[in-house]
């Protein structure tokens, strides 16, 4: 489990803090979607969940050790996958014997079903690739590597469309029990399917954060409605043909989500969507 307690950070004395007196526990066994606008620290939290930066205040706990101190063992528990990779000049075979001895379940199984799945050879000169291949090759190793935490920034930024379904299927089938998994993304429409919660970040904290069942227990989504149904949404967009709605779930049943709406909703009315999961749940016991 991951414990965040109290967290503070800013890039220097004069700028202001980028996460403020922020606090958050994640469970084993989820795939998480952190979603927030450009600014709202995100990469940042995944950051210091590693200990690659260091809060100002508070800790960050995996299993009880303060990941600042960046132990060994905790250093093999949790791999992060950045927004932009940088890959050495080496071949990947190399770079495979070299690395992955820092990874006690480093699965080679899994690196070649990754390395298959992504249209990427097992030989191939790192330096050589697009943007694009060195992600999908860094996403192979950070998925081959089986750690029980997996940080993601921007996963899908610079992959085709081949490589989005194929990044969703293996995340999917690769998760367990053990595992917890962070995407941080702006990409929502490529992940809307994939995500077991969604924390929704703003003004230097989390404004919302709910598991993807709870949600679709509390809330109805709806694409390309008229009028009738947008004027009994609590929130709704243009859309070709329509509208895109988001309602109260009055009938039990079970929609996908529409992380947009839920994502722009909870920016701009977060104590009102809050205030309707409180109300629900004490209704409830």
């Amino acid at each position: 489990m991951l414990k965040i307690e109290n967290l503070s950070y800013r890039y220097g004395l004069r700028k202001p803090p980028v996460l403020s007196n922020f606090s958050l526990e994640i469970e084993q066994g989820g795939i998480y979607g952190l979603l927030g606008p450009n600014g709202a620290g995100k990469s940042t939290l995944l950051y210091l969940i590693t200990g690659t930066l260091l809060p100002d205040t508070g800790t960050v706990y995996y299993h009880g050790q303060n990941t600042r101190f960046r132990l060994p063992s905790t250093l093999a528990d949790i791999m992060l996958v950045p927004e932009e990779v940088e890959l050495p000049g080496m071949k990947l075979s190399a770079y495979i014997e070299a690395r992955s001895v820092f990874y006690p379940n480093f699965d080679r199984d899994i690196l070649e079903r990754c390395l298959s799945a992504f249209g990427m050879e097992y030989n191939i000169r790192l330096n050589a690739l697009s943007m694009g291949q060195k992600k999908k090759v860094y996403m192979s190793f950070a998925l081959a590597c089986n750690t029980p935490v997996l940080l993601m920034d921007e996963p899908t930024n610079g992959l085709d469309i081949p490589g989005k379904s194929a990044f969703r299927r293996l995340c999917a089938e690769l998760m367990t029990d053990e595992r917890i998994m962070i995407i941080s993304t702006h990409q929502v429409r490529d992940l809307e399917q994939l995500l077991d919660h969604v924390l929704i970040m703003n003004e230097r904290n989390i404004v919302f954060d709910s598991s993807i069942d709870e949600v679709q227990r509390r809330l109805s989504f709806a694409r390309n409605v008229g009028t009738l149904v947008r004027d009994r949404a609590l929130y709704w967009q243009p859309a070709p043909g329509g509208y895109d709605v988001m309602l109260p779930n009055t009938d039990d049943d079970e929609t996908t989500v529409n992380l947009e709406l839920l994502f722009d909703y909870a920016l701009k009315y977060h104590d009102r969507l809050n205030q309707i999961f409180d109300k629900q749940t004490e209704t409830s016991l």
